[in-house]
């Protein structure tokens, strides 16, 4: 299995890790960026899923 990815939100900061998911939204952990669904916002500003990017 391919190692968890982090994405960082360009509009406040806020860092999803595969690995931990949201659970408060919904994403259970080990939920895969590609696979949220296109409606969950950055739970930190609202903003939706095309502000992340990858975390190096």
């Amino acid at each position: 299995m391919a190692e968890y990815k982090k994405f960082i939100c360009s509009a406040c900061g806020w860092v999803y890790d595969e690995e931990l998911g949201d659970p408060d939204s919904g994403l259970a952990p080990g939920t895969r960026y590609e696979d949220i669904p296109d409606d969950w916002v950055c739970p930190e500003c609202g903003v939706d899923k095309s502000y992340f990017d990858p975390l190096d």
